[in-house]
């Protein structure tokens, strides 16, 4: 063997693992995480996506439940995984947008550090009331609150959910009582049960209303909502309301720019194939991939908007 040759192969053998890994990527399954219980609209998310984003990537993707601390606790486990691609985590507004200003440097990981991929879907949040509520409209809710306590439900301190529920309350300056659950399933449940009189929602409360457990009373959106378009927006009855709710996909910091562009144009891909996107729709979460640097962007855009929700109320993490 000629000296050059052997120095050729003896450079390509130095080459860092992650480096060589990259030109293979990805050669086995893929961990997804999901940081809540299953059920829920980011479990949905992550299991419409699982079968054809394998396909593309011609890997096994898995997805695991890790819930608690409003989305954190997964997150977390996804910012301390190797930054390989082979671990990614769905994230949201209270991971991503609320964490930190919520949580400042108290905040176990920094959503600034993370291989930003995309962001997946966006949707606006349902307000879902009682059957037996006495209010039947929107106009008679915003009376009804104001004659008495309206106990609301979120599915978490720090949720879209729960920030989506104060910010309509500051706007319409509705004195009603937040109960905060730990996770979309158990609130839903003492939705249907008639414990609590409403309930900010993502689409697994579309299940709910159609099997005639709940009514839908309002959507978060500045325009009605073709899933429930006979629904009025919270807009309606205070001008200028609007909130919305979104998931993202991210990976480890570090990961390198290979991977995330070869995973940020697989999704992509993927969800602009009509056939998913419709499936998508009918359970009302509507595909809105970003490249990676709007969704950076946007994710900073939406920090701020919550932000300043969260100092208005002063609002505090539950640690308990």
């Amino acid at each position: 063997m000629s000296l050059a040759r052997r120095s050729f192969l003896a450079a390509i053998a130095a080459l860092p693992t992650v480096a060589r890994a990259q030109t293979k990527y990805p050669d086995r399954a893929i961990r997804l995480i999901v940081p809540y219980p299953p059920g829920g609209g980011v479990d949905l998310t992550a299991r419409l996506l699982m079968e054809p984003l394998s396909k593309e990537l011609g890997q096994t993707i898995i997805v695991e439940n890790k819930g608690g601390a409003g989305g954190l606790i997964g997150v977390e486990a996804m910012s301390h995984a190797p930054a390989d691609g082979y671990t990614l985590a769905v994230t949201g507004v209270s991971s991503m947008s609320a964490g930190p200003p919520m949580r400042g440097d108290k905040l176990p990981f920094d959503p600034k550090s993370f291989a930003h991929i995309t962001r997946l879907v966006r949707m606006p949040l349902i307000m879902a009331v009682r059957n037996d509520l006495p209010a039947r409209t929107l106009p008679e809710f915003m009376a009804l609150a104001k004659q008495t306590e309206i106990r609301w439900a979120s599915g978490g301190i720090g949720t879209s959910q729960h920030l989506a529920g104060e910010y309509f309350a500051q706007m319409s300056g509705l004195r009603m009582i937040h109960v905060p659950y730990r996770g979309t399933g158990p609130a839903l449940n003492d939705l249907s049960a008639g414990i609590v009189d409403a309930y900010f929602g993502d689409p697994a409360t579309l299940g709910v209303i159609k099997g005639g457990k709940a009514r839908a009373m309002a959507v978060t959106a500045s325009e009605r909502w073709s899933a429930l378009p006979d629904v009025p927006t919270l807009g309606e009855a205070v001008p200028g309301y609007e909130a919305w709710n979104w998931y993202g996909l991210d990976a480890p910091p570090g990961t390198p720019d290979a991977i995330v562009d070869k995973l940020a144009a697989a999704v992509r891909k993927v969800l602009a194939d009509p056939d998913v996107k419709k499936k998508y729709d009918d359970n009302g979460l509507h595909p809105a991939t970003l490249s990676r640097g709007e969704y950076a962007a946007f994710i900073a855009r939406d920090s701020e908007v919550w932000g300043k929700v969260i100092r208005t109320g002063n609002i505090k993490p539950d640690d308990s």
